[in-house]
């Protein structure tokens, strides 16, 4: 597969505070890759600095030509926490301003460019919700709307933080499938706490927690946990797949 992504011994800090540290990392066309790791551990972090939303102190992050060109390729679903209720942007133009950097100012948005919202809203199940307020909207309505705006440019890459977050359980579960279909034509990396529920969807997992471990497969073995050295213990898959987690170990005293 092509790359797309091909991270080098990049260290980010704030305040000089190492969040990062030499981390080196390559993201191929269609992956399906979950990131977990421990709160504070960096994965946000790691996002940032793919979407270049953050300076690194040190290394490269390097994109292949497509994205290059066009960075309106890469889909961004951040965090969600909560929304100003007297916000007066409508859901409709939510979505539709995730087509803003391919248009010009002089011509605006076309009608084809309305017709994909509306079949964006549509498939998320929130074209009722069309006209109103982003702030009126439930947790999980907002999480479908910025779904929706990160999809509409039909992404060669979709980033996604914490999609699952204040989701309702059955949209969980479309988010997922829906996910799983867009990964046929879009590649995928997905930070989550969910490591039960993703291992049945991602392609493989990295673990990032100040350094990052990449595990080729979304099943590991004991004996792999031992190389990395990671924190998940165990993934299982069946009709209840879930995961223990336990603390990482430093490789080494390199600082």
């Amino acid at each position: 597969m092509n790359i797309l992504i091909d991270i080098k011994n990049l260290t980010v800090a704030y305040n000089s505070k190492v969040v990062l540290d030499d981390v080196s990392f390559t993201v191929r066309q269609n992956d399906f890759i979950g990131i977990i790791g421990p709160n504070g551990g960096g994965k946000t972090t790691l996002l940032k600095a793919i979407l270049g939303l953050i300076e690194p102190v040190s290394g490269e992050i390097c994109f292949c030509d497509e994205l290059n060109k066009k960075r309106g390729n890469i889909g961004y679903l951040p965090q969600v926490n909560k929304f100003d209720s007297k916000f007066p942007m409508s859901v409709f133009d939510v979505v539709l301003s995730g087509l803003a950097s391919n248009k010009s100012l002089k011509y605006g948005f076309l009608k084809k460019d309305k017709n994909r919202v509306n079949e964006v809203l549509a498939q998320l199940g929130i074209e009722k919700q069309s006209h109103k307020s982003i702030g009126e909207l439930s947790g999980g309505q907002m999480q479908r709307v910025f779904l929706g705006r990160a999809i509409v440019s039909n992404p060669k890459l979709l980033i996604l933080d914490e999609p699952d977050t204040f989701v309702d359980n059955q949209f969980e579960n479309e988010l997922y499938k829906k996910l799983k279909d867009l990964n046929e034509n879009v590649t995928i990396l997905l930070v989550t706490h969910d490591v039960g529920t993703i291992s049945a969807y991602v392609k493989s997992i990295a673990c990032v927690n100040r350094e990052l471990h990449y595990h080729q497969s979304n099943i590991i073995t004991p004996e792999q946990l031992a190389s990395y050295n990671c924190p998940i213990k165990l993934i299982t898959h069946g009709s209840v797949p879930h995961t223990v987690l336990q603390t990482h170990q430093p490789h080494s005293n390199k600082h």
